[in-house]
């Protein structure tokens, strides 16, 4: 019986491990995953200095879930709409230190944003760290998650 058990739990054990490696992608996949991921985020940098629904709605996944440093969580709908109505106004957007890290269908990706704004019409600066988390979607990466965290001082 205990031979039995172990036997089983080897196999189990041996079929976990190969499915974690059919899971990974090639390395070559993997580079060229992560370029479909930063073209995709580069395209959403330009879509929130200059907003339109018909550049935005792509590029972000319908379950969005946008968490603001300063604790507001917006949904697809409405990070969209403060966009496109000046009340989250990106003059623009730099980005730095970016990471990519493609896992399967999923991504995460980082990066220090610095930006000049115009919310509701008044002039501000920003600096703050973000974790993005991509999720391919019909082909499509698409920004699924969004933390932002505000920078020490």
């Amino acid at each position: 019986m205990l031979k039995t058990l172990i036997l089983a739990a080897a196999g189990a054990l041996a079929l976990v491990a190969l499915s974690g490696c059919a899971s990974h992608a090639t390395p070559a996949a993997s580079a060229s995953s992560e370029q479909a991921v930063a073209a995709a985020a580069e395209r959403l940098r330009l879509a929130m200095i200059d907003p339109t629904p018909a550049a935005l709605a792509p590029l972000v996944a319908d379950d969005l879930s946008y968490g603001h440093s300063g604790g507001r969580v917006d949904t697809k709908d409405s990070f969209i709409g403060d966009l496109v109505a000046g009340k989250s106004d990106f003059v623009t957007i730099t980005i730095t230190d970016q990471t990519i890290k493609v896992v399967g269908h999923t991504a995460m990706v980082r990066h220090t944003l610095t930006a000049d704004t115009n919310d509701s019409g008044k002039p501000g600066k920003v600096q703050i760290k973000i974790l993005g988390v991509w999720q391919q979607q019909g082909g499509q990466w698409k920004l699924l998650a969004r933390q932002a965290v505000r920078v020490a001082a």
